[in-house]
């Protein structure tokens, strides 16, 4: 197999990663450190394009970082970094920013959605999408691993690419979606996917058992299901759609069995559930305590992956000027 450059950043909008970022994608990415060269970032200047609590953002940071290592993703391996941390992020988002207007900007889906939920729109909103194009083509990233809602980003980067190459000479080749195989995790509030930025619809990778167990007891099941007695039907439970990613073929078969003979309640159904998520997260768990407990070792990591990705981001930016007559010697 060919190997590739690969870049994929996360935000740090929440205080940990869930288990829909786990299952959904970096299981995935594990994979793909494996077999291509990865350069994974926390997008902290994404981050501050809404409103932010100031005093928990550099934390978050760190956590989401820790969840990075705790969860696989090897430094030896890979490349992690901060976005802050290398400059080059806003230099080539200012450069390619200058070739796309803002009736397309303003046209685009994820600035309406935010504009509609935050009712304010700086600059910094309006040119999300081209900070999200120059994360990718500062190091001339192949391969972009998503989920199916966000393959039009990576559309938009492709054209992003193409407008400077047009424009000047090629210098970025056009980055391909790596559709993630992994699962989507659904809400334990019974609507959409697990999402940081909703409160109470995810379970966190540093829930302990307890918390895991309590959220879980107060997740929607199919609202059929209203007494003990009533029976249900499994498919239209997002409890059992975590089963199916848990729970082994023979105690599943059980459980569907149970659910629509009214023999097991759902209590019990989510007491198995969480008892399995938990023994599942376990494993991270007691990697990221013994991380958090060696700052200095996070703060190398983030150190040394900042050095490496500035040297890839220098490299391109040198062939970014040269490109655009901006070198003067």
């Amino acid at each position: 197999m060919e190997r590739k450059r690969v870049f994929s950043g996360i935000q740090p909008t929440g205080d940990s990663l869930h288990l829909g970022n786990y299952l959904g994608a970096m299981v995935g990415m594990l994979d793909l450190q494996e077999q291509h060269e990865c350069i994974f970032s926390v997008v902290d200047y994404h981050a501050i394009t809404v409103p932010y609590e100031t005093e928990r953002l550099s934390q978050r940071v760190l956590n989401v970082a820790l969840d990075y290592l705790a969860a696989g993703i090897d430094p030896q391996k890979s490349v992690l970094m901060v976005q802050s941390d290398v400059h080059e992020h806003v230099e080539l988002s200012w450069i390619l920013g200058c070739l796309i207007t803002v009736n397309k900007l303003s046209h685009l889906p994820t600035y309406k959605d935010k504009v509609a939920r935050y009712g304010v729109a700086g600059l910094g909103l309006l040119s999300y999408p081209v900070l999200m194009a120059a994360d990718i083509l500062l190091y001339e990233a192949e391969l972009v691993p998503v989920g199916q809602d966000q393959l039009p980003h990576i559309e938009f980067a492709r054209e992003v690419a193409r407008a400077f190459n047009r424009r000047f000479e090629p210098v970025f080749p056009e980055p391909q979606a790596h559709l993630m195989p992994g699962a989507v995790v659904p809400s334990l509030l019974g609507q959409g996917a697990m999402s940081k930025s909703v409160p109470g619809s995810y379970i966190a990778l540093t829930d302990e058992p307890a918390v895991i167990g309590k959220k879980l007891a107060g997740a929607v099941t199919d609202p059929a299901r209203q007494r003990l007695r009533d029976s249900g039907e499994p498919t239209r439970c997002n409890v059992y759609t975590l089963h199916e990613l848990y729970t082994l073929p023979q105690q599943l078969s059980e459980i569907a069995a149970g659910c629509r003979g009214a023999t097991i309640g759902c209590l019990e159904c989510k007491a198995v559930l969480a008892e399995e998520i938990s023994e599942g997260l376990a494993p991270i768990r007691e990697r990221r305590r013994a991380l958090a407990a060696d700052p200095n070792y996070m703060r190398d990591v983030l150190r040394d992956g900042a050095q490496r990705a500035r040297s890839m981001a220098e490299a391109t930016m040198f062939k970014v000027k040269q490109a655009m007559g901006l070198l003067t010697a």
